[in-house]
């Protein structure tokens, strides 16, 4: 495909939200792991959603080969994803966060486990936090099984890599098929994106990967986790001063998530255990407190608890919204 002038190996996009030294970083960064690649087989594609700081500009005067494309307004990361995909020329999309670093071999990684696994629509690396430590990457799909297990303490309990088990326990340090990775690097075969589609745009952030990877699963396509490939990846860049705001939108994207794919009465057992789950531990919060020494921390986030307690038993607007 590389021979043929409208396409190339790979396409990247990276969505930013008022982000622009994070985002010329990331740029940087990411030329320097495609050159082995060939800067000619590769093209990249930042959408601005609507930044007030100059991105664009910024964008356009130091890297003049990438393709920045301005949002007129801030539609998200799905929609802000699909506009740049809609007209992307690879033959691989990577999706990459603006607070994202790929590491030295990064990319050429994820292109071999790609080679290796045709059965594959999507492959995730091996995310770092800044000091180099594990960020946690895969995670099984919400259920209403899945939200008691977890808000009872019991999938902890059981193996990582069961059929019930979290992947939180996992080192992360073998190649295999997950149920998802998240959403800050993904290379994603466009043959794959053909038949499944798109982001399902009804999510602003958060759940809109996961929710593409279970389409991309129920179109035959696996998911691969691939440690050989490594990726900086700070997290929560854009969003720090919306804090509360994300919060609530995290919340409102996991409603979208259970009705969409269990319905109603699914979307409600997982707010039942979450209110379950959120009260007990505000409750042993509460109690910790008492402990000299702990107050501060453990009445914080006993007051998370409650908070989120009130959040999943008062607002059920959800119910009417996410059709």
């Amino acid at each position: 495909m590389g021979d043929d002038g409208n396409v190339c190996l790979i396409s990247v996009i990276i969505v930013s939200y008022n982000t622009r030294e994070m985002t010329l970083q990331c740029l940087d960064t990411l030329y320097r792991d495609l050159q082995p690649i060939g800067i000619d087989r590769s093209e990249v594609i930042v959408v601005d959603n609507a930044s007030k700081d100059g991105s664009i500009e910024a964008i356009r005067e130091a890297f003049p080969l990438v393709n920045a494309i301005p949002n007129p307004r801030n539609a998200g990361f799905g929609a802000a994803n699909n506009l740049a995909m809609k007209d992307a020329r690879g033959k691989y999309f990577l999706l990459l966060n603006s607070d994202a670093f790929p590491l030295s071999g990064a990319i050429s990684a994820l292109l071999e486990c790609m080679d290796r696994h045709p059965e594959a629509g999507v492959i995730g690396p091996r995310l770092l936090n800044q000091d180099g430590s594990l960020q946690i990457s895969c995670y099984r799909f919400p259920s209403p099984l899945r939200a008691w297990l977890e808000n009872l303490w019991l999938s902890s309990l059981l193996p990582a890599r069961s059929a019930l088990g979290d992947y939180r326990k996992w080192a992360h340090d073998t190649e295999c098929a997950v149920d998802s990775v998240i959403g800050a690097c993904m290379l994603v075969r466009r043959e794959a994106y053909e038949k499944a589609g798109g982001f399902d745009e009804r999510y602003f952030m958060y759940q809109e990967e996961t929710d593409w990877q279970k389409t991309f699963k129920e179109h035959g396509w696996q998911v691969i986790f691939a440690p050989g490939s490594q990726v900086t990846h700070l997290g929560g860049a854009s969003g720090k001063a919306e804090s509360a705001k994300i919060s609530e939108t995290f919340f409102q994207s996991l409603d979208i998530y259970q009705r969409k794919h269990h319905g109603i009465a699914g979307m409600v057992l997982v707010r039942l255990a979450m209110i379950v789950g959120c009260s007990i531990r505000a409750v042993l919060w509460s109690g910790v407190s008492l402990i000299p020494g702990k107050r501060t921390s453990a009445r914080a986030k006993a007051r998370l608890h409650g908070k989120l307690f009130i959040r999943q038993a008062t607002q059920w607007r959800s119910l009417s919204e996410t059709v």
